[in-house]
Formats: C-alpha cells, sequence, structure tokens
C-alpha cells in the first residue's frame, strides 16, 4: 500500500513536470541537492536515484538612475523560477536536466532545444577517473563567478552577464588526483544559426563556417588542505568564417579558512567579432564591432558570522576597449569602464532548510574615456538598486 503511494506522488510530480514544460516553450551551475528533500529522503528503491530542485528568487526592488532619460522604477519581481531533475539511469550513467521558466522558450536554430532549457545532458563514466558528457551543459569557464548557481549571483560583471554558457556539445572530465581535474569540451559555439544571428549586421568578409566550433580547457586545483583553490580555463571559439573568433582565458582563486571566503577572477577576452555586444550598443553602428577586447576583475568576499546570518561583499570592474572606431586605423582604444559593488546580508532561519532572506544594494558606476565623450557622444551614469529577496533552492525529491 505504502509503495503504491509513492508511485502516485511520483508520477503526479512528472505529470505536473511534464506541464509546465510543455507550456512554458512558449543563464554555474549544477544542480543543488544539499538541502532536506520535501518528500522523505527514505524514497522507495525506483525512485532513490532521482533528485528534483525547484529553484526560486523574488526580489522586491526599487531601481533608480542618474541618466538624461532615467529608468526608475519599484517592483515585485520572480527574478529566477527553474525546475531541475537529475539521477542515475545505471551505475554508470546519470542525467542532469535544468528548465528555466522566466528565459526566452523560442527553440533555438541551432540546438533545436528551447532557449530556457540551461542543461539536458547524459554524464557517462568510462572509469574511475574519465567522465564523458554530451548534450546541452554548461561550459567549462573558469572563475567562481561562473561556478555560482545564477540562483546566488545579483549582479554580474560585464562579461558574464553577456556570456552564452549553455551550449551543445561534449565533455571530458578527468581526475587526476583528489586535488587536481582536468576538463576539455568541443562544443556548438552558439545555440542560433548564423542567418539568425548575423545575417546583415557584419561585414561581407564573415560567413558562415562549415562548423561553428567551440574548444574549452579547464583546470581545477587545490593546495594546503583545501585552503587555495583554482579554476583556471581557455576557450576558442569559432564564431563564423573570416574575421570571427574568440579567444578568451579566466584565472579563478580562493582562499578560504574558517568561516571566511575569499574569491578573486580575473577575465580575458578578445574577440574578432563583438559577441558580447557592449561596443557594439556605444559605437550605435548598423553592423557588429570588430577587434573587441574585455578585461575584467571580481572580488568576493564571505563570512558567516553565525550559523543564521551571512555577510557578503562582490567588487567588480570592467574595461572594453576596441580598434578603428569610428573610422580605419583610428588605433585601439578604451571605449568604458564600469565599477559594481555589491554589499549584501542573508540570513537563513531554519537548520534543515537551505531558505534564505537578503538585503542588497547593488551600485553600478559607468565611466567613458575622453575618446568616448568626443567622438561617440557618451555620457558617464550611475545605478542603484536596493533589494529584499527571499532565495529558495528547494528540493523536492
Amino acid at each position: 500500500m505504502t509503495k503504491l503511494i509513492y508511485k502516485k506522488i511520483f508520477f503526479l510530480l512528472l505529470f505536473f513536470f511534464s506541464y509546465f514544460l510543455i507550456f512554458s516553450q512558449e543563464k554555474q551551475t549544477e544542480i543543488d541537492s544539499s538541502a532536506t528533500p520535501i518528500i522523505p529522503v527514505n524514497k522507495p528503491d525506483f525512485a532513490k536515484n532521482i533528485n528534483v530542485v525547484l529553484d526560486m528568487r523574488f526580489d522586491f526592488l526599487n531601481h533608480f538612475e542618474n541618466k538624461t532619460d532615467p529608468e526608475d522604477f519599484t517592483e515585485f519581481r520572480n527574478s529566477i523560477v527553474a525546475l531541475g531533475i537529475s539521477g542515475k539511469v545505471h551505475e554508470r550513467v546519470s542525467f542532469t536536466f535544468r528548465n528555466r521558466y522566466n528565459r526566452e522558450t523560442a527553440v533555438q536554430s541551432l540546438d533545436m532545444l528551447g532557449g530556457s532549457i540551461e542543461m539536458a545532458y547524459v554524464d557517462v563514466s568510462l572509469s574511475p577517473k574519465f567522465n564523458l558528457q554530451l548534450g546541452k551543459m554548461f561550459a567549462y569557464f573558469g572563475g567562481y563567478e561562473y561556478e555560482f548557481n545564477p540562483l546566488y549571483v545579483l549582479e554580474y560583471n560585464d562579461i558574464q552577464d553577456n556570456l552564452l554558457n549553455y551550449v551543445t556539445g561534449l565533455g571530458v572530465k578527468y581526475q587526476l588526483s583528489d586535488k587536481h581535474s582536468f576538463g576539455f569540451q568541443a562544443l556548438n559555439s552558439r545555440t542560433m544559426t548564423f542567418e539568425d544571428l548575423f545575417e546583415g549586421n557584419v561585414s561581407e568578409k564573415v560567413k558562415e563556417p562549415k562548423w561553428p566550433l567551440a574548444l574549452v580547457a579547464n583546470w581545477e586545483g587545490s593546495f594546503f588542505d583545501g585552503l587555495f583553490e583554482t579554476k583556471y580555463s581557455f576557450s576558442r571559439f569559432r564564431i563564423a568564417k573570416g574575421h570571427a573568433t574568440t579567444t578568451a582565458f579566466t584565472l579563478g582563486n580562493k582562499f578560504e579558512y574558517k568561516n571566511f571566503k575569499l574569491m578573486y577572477d580575473f577575465n580575458y577576452d578578445y574577440e574578432e567579432l563583438d559577441t558580447k555586444g557592449i561596443i557594439t550598443n556605444i559605437s550605435e553602428e548598423e553592423n557588429i564591432a570588430n577587434d573587441v577586447i574585455y578585461i575584467e576583475h571580481w572580488i568576493r568576499s564571505e563570512y558567516d558570522f553565525s550559523e543564521h546570518f551571512t555577510g557578503l561583499l562582490t567588487l567588480m570592474t570592467s574595461n572594453a576597449y576596441t580598434k578603428n572606431i569610428p573610422q580605419e586605423n583610428s588605433g585601439t582604444n578604451r571605449i568604458r569602464t564600469s565599477y559594481g559593488v555589491v554589499p549584501t546580508i542573508y540570513y537563513k532561519p531554519f537548520k534543515n532548510l537551505n531558505l534564505q532572506f537578503y538585503a542588497a544594494y547593488i551600485g553600478r558606476f559607468y565611466k567613458y574615456s575622453n575618446f568616448a565623450h568626443q567622438q561617440l557622444d557618451v555620457s558617464d551614469y550611475t545605478t542603484g538598486e536596493f533589494r529584499l529577496g527571499l532565495i529558495a533552492p528547494l528540493l523536492i525529491l
């Protein structure tokens, strides 16, 4: 009788999941399964290897700007609502699926999945040290800003905010030891076809390649008994044939001691075709900008004051450079520097449930170079935002 009830509950969950998935089809990243599930831990045999997680972030925010035409507003917002399922179907085969309901749902013309589907991949254990992943997954980019589930990041630095991080392909992970691992991926460099993304917005030299390929290499290291850790990566994306590749590397570093964590990321991104779009939007040219460089620094510190309260401070800066704007042979110029500061307090009221209330201020400052002021007619500006919210990764099953 008990097993029958469990089966009914399980199939009801699958029904509702399928219902939401179908009718929703109109952004590190693994599914969080650390909390106590709503359905008892002692699952029946058929469900022991399945986890269902509902990620939710609800915000009340007051946003203000000092632009000429400011966009000031106050509102409630469902910033993140995502449902993830992960599990083992064999002792050496597992899967991960996550659908984010407040993302664009149109089917992407290259990977043939709805834009709201962030992950849909199978993980095969080839040996105790080798794992193979196939499907739509998160790229093995380095850095700690990228590692966080988007649920826990209130404001991204410029590269991460415009990064295409969920793409289709295959990846291999090798666990050299308990302190060092390496990863390599061959991926599509985009989710949409060349025609849908770039047709009419690039020079005649830029064409559709036979294979829009991205290669990503990753190293994760741990030193001094976990006191210091690294997440480094190098990637090269072939966006199109011709003047259209992206080369990037990230150096992520973390120091952790007792109740204190300090993370620092350095990002360098050279783009022959501006896939991030920041310089393109500033220049207001019809075509996508060429020869763009983004250089970023990101720092995040965390301190646990008690089992209920955590303080966090994020600092970030991003520099954007480009070549030959507004005319040929004008050289490489710094266009914009952005700064960000995000102090946050988290309150976790329950011991056995990973649910947190938070209060935060998000300050952003955008400073343009003299060249940009004179040649592109842009002005400095700042934005600010006060937020109160709830973060709830709810492990259902």
